[in-house]
Formats: C-alpha cells, sequence, structure tokens
C-alpha cells in the first residue's frame, strides 16, 4: 500500500514525496490531463501521505487517517450521500448556502462539480460559489494533523467571476494547506489562477499498461481488454467505466459524419447524423467532441503519410483509411479548427444542434458548377 501503487507518470509521484519528504509543500498544485488518467486518484494519495500518522513521504494506508481519507476513493457514494442529505427539490439558494463537499477527514476535503439533483442531476456540473466560499473559509483553520488538502476536482468548470473568488485564496495562501485542483488542461482555467500553482502534466499511459491493469482489475475477456484499453487511450479510469460496445459504436457514428462531409454524401443524411449526436445525454458534450479530435489525430498522421502511423482508433483502421484517400491535411486541420470553435462555443451555451450542423457543412466540399450554370445538387 502507497505512492507505488499509483501506475504510471512516475515522475510526478517522485516530486510529490520529495516535497513531503524535505517539508516543502506547495501552497497550490494544478495536475492537468485527460480524464480517466489518475489526476484524482494521485490527489487523494497525495492528502493521505500528507498526512500519514506512519510515514512522511508515503502513507501506510493502514492507520486510521490514511483509511478515513482513502475513503474518497469512491467518490460517487459521498455525492450520493451529500445529494440525499440536501435533498431532491432544494432551490438555487440551498445549493449555495448547503455546498456539495465530500469530507471523511476534518483536514481533507473534495470538491467536485455540483449536479444539483441526483434523481435528474444537471446537464453541466460545476463547482459553485458556495463550494469555495466554504474553502476560502475552512483553509485557514489550523489542521488536526499535519496538513490540509483540498481538492478541486473538474476546476475547469468555475465560471469566471467564481475563479476570481477563488483566485483570493492563491493570492494570500494559508501555510499549514494545500490546495490541489485537477482540469484537463491548464488553458480551461484562468491565467492568474494557474501562474500561482504548481503544475503537473499526467500523460495518457501505453496500451500495455492500460491492458495491464484491466487484468488485475476486472474480469472482463481478453478482446474487450484489448478493445477498451485501444478505445480509453491511454486513460485506466475511462477503461475501466467504459461501455465497450457503445463507446465502439460513438465512435463509428462520428466517422461516418466525417465520411458524410468529405464526401458530400447528402445534407439530410448529414444532418440527421449529426441531430442524434446532439441528442446524445450519455455523455457530455465535450466527451463527444474528444471523440472526433481522436479521429481527426489519426487522420493527421494518415494524411502526412507518416510512414508506421500509431492509430488511436485501430479498430477503425480501413475506414479512416479510405476517408484519408478523400481529404488532405489541410482539410483535417480546418475540420481540427472547427472543433476548438465549436468546443469554445459550447462553453458559452452555443446551441450544440445549429454548431454541428454548421461545422459538418462548412467541411462539405464546394460542389462543381455544371455548364448550365446551375449547382449539383447533393
Amino acid at each position: 500500500m502507497g505512492l507505488s501503487e499509483f501506475l504510471g507518470n512516475e515522475r510526478i509521484v517522485t516530486a510529490l514525496r520529495g516535497a513531503l519528504r524535505s517539508g516543502r509543500v506547495p501552497h497550490a498544485l494544478l495536475f492537468t490531463g485527460p480524464r480517466g488518467v489518475g489526476k484524482f486518484t494521485l490527489a487523494r494519495m497525495f492528502a493521505q501521505a500528507a498526512n500519514c500518522e506512519r510515514l512522511n513521504d508515503d502513507f501506510c494506508g493502514e492507520c486510521s487517517t490514511c483509511q478515513r481519507i482513502g475513503l474518497l476513493a469512491e467518490p460517487q457514494k459521498l455525492i450520493e450521500q451529500g445529494l440525499a442529505e440536501r435533498g431532491e427539490s432544494a432551490d438555487a439558494a440551498t445549493v449555495e448556502r448547503v455546498p456539495l463537499i465530500l469530507q471523511s477527514h476534518p483536514d481533507v476535503w473534495a470538491l467536485v462539480p455540483d449536479p444539483v439533483r441526483l434523481k435528474s442531476p444537471v446537464a453541466r456540473p460545476m463547482l459553485r460559489i458556495g463550494q469555495l466560499r466554504a474553502v476560502q473559509r475552512a483553509a485557514y483553520f489550523q489542521p488536526m494533523g499535519r496538513r490540509r488538502v483540498f481538492i478541486l476536482d473538474g476546476a475547469e468548470t468555475m465560471r469566471q467571476d467564481v475563479s476570481n473568488v477563488f483566485l483570493k485564496i492563491l493570492e494570500e495562501p494559508p501555510g499549514s494547506a494545500t490546495l490541489v485542483l485537477t482540469a484537463p488542461s491548464p488553458y480551461a482555467l484562468l491565467p492568474t489562477i494557474v501562474s500561482r500553482c504548481l503544475q503537473f502534466h499526467f500523460a495518457p499511459l501505453s496500451q500495455v499498461a492500460v491492458e495491464k491493469i484491466l487484468k488485475e482489475k476486472t474480469d472482463r475477456k481478453p478482446a474487450e481488454i484489448k478493445l477498451a484499453a485501444q478505445l480509453a487511450e491511454g486513460s485506466p479510469g475511462l477503461a475501466m467505466e467504459m461501455d465497450v460496445t457503445a463507446a465502439a459504436e460513438k465512435r463509428r457514428n462520428a466517422l461516418r459524419i466525417l465520411e458524410h462531409a468529405a464526401r458530400g454524401q447528402g445534407f439530410s443524411q448529414l444532418f440527421a447524423s449529426t441531430a442524434a449526436l446532439a441528442k446524445d445525454r450519455e455523455s457530455s458534450f465535450e466527451e463527444q467532441l474528444q471523440v472526433f479530435y481522436g479521429l481527426l489525430t489519426d487522420l493527421l498522421e494518415l494524411t502526412s503519410k507518416i510512414k508506421e502511423p500509431v492509430l488511436r482508433n485501430a479498430s477503425l483502421a480501413n475506414g479512416l483509411e479510405s476517408l484519408s484517400k478523400s481529404v488532405d491535411s489541410a482539410w483535417v486541420l480546418r475540420a481540427i479548427a472547427g472543433f476548438d470553435e465549436l468546443y469554445a462555443g459550447a462553453r458559452r451555451n452555443l446551441n450544440r444542434q445549429l454548431g454541428l450542423d454548421a461545422l459538418a457543412a462548412s467541411l462539405v466540399p464546394v460542389s462543381p458548377v455544371t455548364s448550365s450554370g446551375s449547382e449539383r445538387c447533393f
């Protein structure tokens, strides 16, 4: 039991242990990287190591403190408990007055984007001002153990005005507390917040490493393990919770949209596909866009004529290779830029359906004009 159990990104583990050993622990850490790569897990392990009753640069997993903080390893149970205690019909004022805080030990808090309700959660959970004000008050309390640790998972979901409240804590950091923020990218946060944090970027694990984790922690069949490891793109957490059949179908649907757009196979069929994607409520819009980014990354490698491309979507190799013969790198880069704009628009509540339709239509080749001057119909 201990930090040695964390697989991948060993350099980050080594740096955190060194900070604990020397007693020079930063007041704010920023963990960035793809979803499911272990950012929250290592933040929780760091909190255990910072307060372990037996060790000073690791955690034993056996003392009372380690075991209590270890309950954060299954945050969903604590989320459900907190939402149930607040009530299913809580109004906006109650949500801010009774913030969702996961706490299994007095010195360690975990904040996650608040879904507001248990039975019918909001479409875009976010960290709320009531949660951050609670941290702002508690951060300056003296710890019962060695160090107070506040984990802010999904820090990118903070609105700008809420981020400014949190910035005040970083400008006057408490001496006996560490704030750990997790986000997919530092560019998703205010530069003023990023500049006040010690940054660590979590790289995706190799497919072999993900397969090893799945073999140890799941009872899936070998073929399913291999496919899940491929589709997870280096994120073991994502691989473990993945519905492999549904994930594979989403990638096929996304590839179909790109094929229709690139080959001009009819706007009615194209818009029907984007409509189905926009109505999907099983995954967030950001997760859906990541599927497109993965496919476009593969297409960029194929159209760039790399000798031995390593495809993220190996199970769709035939379709990707076929599509790469219909487009060039300029088309792929234009598509990536379009999805970047769509991602930014989604954060401003852009209509997803209209955004997808406009992007897909912009990727359709211009129809040649016939000798009579009329455009060819799709």
